[in-house]
């Protein structure tokens, strides 16, 4: 923690925060398309600031479990890297996409290699070749979440994140787009198992629940090098965690990451269950969860918080 860190009023930062998004509470659109998200109260608010020293900052409903949906892209990318190492690249790509979260245009366009690990069809291909690092299969997606789980609770030192299975079953029953994407790439030869077994895990770590303070705690290893600096454990090498922090700034909100970038300045992932979990390098993360989403899918209220945030500390990466 740096000096100027120290020397923060966070009750004057979290209720600068507080004024600023209380007009909008509310607005945007929650994710109907999956209708397990449907019924959210859109009214929620939550946000928790994660630091160096394990202490919380927290504000409204950050200890309310929310459906964590892409966010997860975060965690599965990074325990793909340390399986499968560089090898991932071959499936996927790096560069960002410019398009819709589940577009199917660019797949065709490209041979079925996603643009970026962050896409829906990025994503489904990184679960396929974590899965197939279990030794594939519906046995090895089943590891695959179980090694995914365990390695989110001892990073959030919290037994109690867990997947929803009613959310998990409800995206599968919509997931028609989704089996789309993993069909198209399996036409060009990029899917190692069979596309129900990899899709049943892309399901589960999509509908894990978990809490702004659990989801900030478990990402705070990516704020500093790759090692959580409560415990000590080198989680990922620095080297593979600042090319993770660089697909985070370039693709983690979709066609709505260069808006993201300009107005917050720091590498983060959007879910549509309205959470945002965002990495302030050397200081710390910040989850914010607020369901109304805006027209890419990203946390309308949870934007503006974040925004007020980078003004109050001035954590962005580019000052």
């Amino acid at each position: 923690m740096t000096v100027a860190d120290q020397a923060m009023d966070w009750q004057k930062i979290l209720a600068s925060i507080e004024a600023a998004v209380s007009p909008h509470i509310g607005s945007g659109k929650v994710a109907n398309y999956i209708p397990a998200l449907a019924c959210v109260d859109p009214r929620k608010f939550g946000i928790a600031v994660a630091l160096p020293d394990g202490s919380m900052q927290i504000l409204g409903d950050a200890d309310e479990s929310f459906s964590v949906q892409s966010i997860s892209k975060v965690f599965t990318l990074a325990l793909t890297l340390q399986r499968v190492g560089e090898d991932l690249w071959e499936a996927v790509g790096r560069e960002p996409s410019g398009s819709s979260f589940n577009s199917i245009v660019q797949l065709e366009a490209e041979a079925g290699i996603p643009r970026n690990p962050l896409i829906n069809a990025g994503a489904i291909a990184t679960t396929d070749r974590l899965v197939a690092s279990y030794g594939g299969g519906q046995a090895g997606a089943h590891e695959a979440m179980e090694d995914l789980l365990i390695t989110a609770r001892r990073l959030a030192q919290d037994e109690n994140i867990a997947i929803d299975y009613e959310v998990a079953e409800s995206e599968s029953r919509s997931g028609s787009r989704n089996r789309a994407l993993a069909h198209f790439m399996a036409s060009f030869g990029n899917m190692k198992n069979p596309v129900e077994d990899s899709l049943s895990a892309y399901f589960r770590h999509c509908s894990i629940a978990i809490s702004c303070r659990q989801l900030a705690r478990a990402a705070l290893f990516l704020a500093f090098d790759g090692c959580d600096p409560v415990t000590g454990e080198q989680v990922v090498s620095k080297e593979r965690c600042q090319r993770i922090l660089a697909i985070l700034m370039m693709s983690g909100h979709y066609d709505n990451s260069g808006e993201f970038a300009y107005r917050i300045g720091l590498p983060g992932k959007s879910g549509v269950g309205g959470g945002i979990l965002v990495v302030a390098p050397e200081h710390g993360t910040i989850a914010v969860w607020s369901p109304g989403l805006n027209q890419a899918g990203t946390s309308m209220v949870g934007s503006i918080a974040l925004e007020e945030l980078v003004q109050q500390t001035g954590w962005s990466v580019f000052v």
